[in-house]
């Protein structure tokens, strides 16, 4: 047994296979870490850092000694700096790091939502009509990443979602139409909550505050975002930092309906999607011949003659 472990230890200290290892692992760190500072603000800081670096390298060669002293004195700070400099991005990596690793006894495939998807249609509801009424709405939902520091932010709600309770609180009439509205566990969680703008200097100049404040939440978060502009009445939908404008119904609770059940195929989406437009159809299509109903009756008739008289 000794001569067996001794074996293993020696293959182990000279095989190749343990560079490689080293290799792969420092490789997909670095994939990574370009990943997430691609197209943010944190590549122009990167630059200026290389910057210094290779201006203390030509001190050296050139003889420089006061450069050379004022760059060796301000390393010592340099950690710091790339802590303070790269904040977002680290707390970014870290997240993305903690959400992609999933134990053995944590892979488990869901098959259902645990909070059901009635929910789904109240959201969509208030959403839509917001938007026609071009009332600005911002709805943040909670996934796996707490939002316990935003929520604590806002005034405390603790209350079922539902249609009347999202048209009321962006009503701007009331004292917490301004902000955001977390959702948590099926329940609205707090309104009025201040949430972090995007620093991504790709976003375009023509979103406002809200859409910048969803984005920055995704960003920092897995939450997702659902926004509705006041001043266009366009519905959008923010995750992971991205954003897809000008959704109706149907696409919205698809994209809803992705972001809280994953695991389901992209098939079953587009079905779900396509049942969603369907059901639609026949709701209008139900409202209209009862609107032509009530035009046509006799009652109908008579309101017409009195107004006329």
């Amino acid at each position: 047994m000794h001569e067996l472990w001794s074996h293993i230890v020696w293959f182990w200290q000279f095989a190749r296979l343990r560079d490689a290892i080293d290799i792969i692992i420092v490789a997909i760190l670095i994939y990574e870490l370009l990943r997430l500072v691609h197209g943010t603000r944190a590549v122009q800081m990167a630059v200026g850092l290389g910057l210094v670096g290779f201006l203390y390298e030509l001190s050296s060669l050139l003889g420089l000694t006061t450069v050379q002293w004022v760059l060796r004195n301000a390393v010592l700070y340099l950690g710091f700096a790339v802590i303070v400099l790269f904040q977002h991005e680290i707390r970014a990596a870290l997240t993305h790091l903690g959400n992609n690793i999933r134990f053995p006894f944590t892979s488990k495939k869901r098959s259902s939502n645990p909070f059901g998807q009635e929910w789904y249609d109240e959201v969509v509801l208030a959403a839509t009509t917001l938007a026609s009424e071009k009332t600005g709405a911002l709805m943040v939902f909670e996934r796996d990443v707490g939002l316990k520091t935003y929520i604590e932010s806002g005034i405390r709600l603790d209350a079922k979602v539902n249609y009347d309770l999202l048209v009321t609180i962006f009503n701007t009439h009331t004292p917490l139409h301004d902000g955001a509205v977390i959702i948590s566990d099926n329940r609205a969680a707090a309104a009025c909550c201040f949430l972090p703008l995007t620093q991504n200097p790709l976003i375009s100049r023509e979103l406002g505050t809200r859409h910048r404040a969803a984005i920055g939440v995704t960003e920092d978060s897995d939450a997702f975002a659902v926004i509705v502009s006041e001043e266009t009445g366009v519905i959008s939908f923010a995750k992971e930092g991205r954003l897809k404008r000008n959704l109706d119904g149907p696409q919205l609770r698809s994209l809803i309906q992705q972001a809280m059940e994953p695991w389901r195929s992209d098939a079953e989406s587009e079905q779900l999607e396509a049942e969603e437009r369907e059901r639609e159809r026949e709701i209008e299509a139900l409202t209209g011949a009862r609107r032509r109903d009530a035009a046509n009756s006799p009652h109908g008739e008579s309101v017409k003659e009195r107004s006329s008289a």
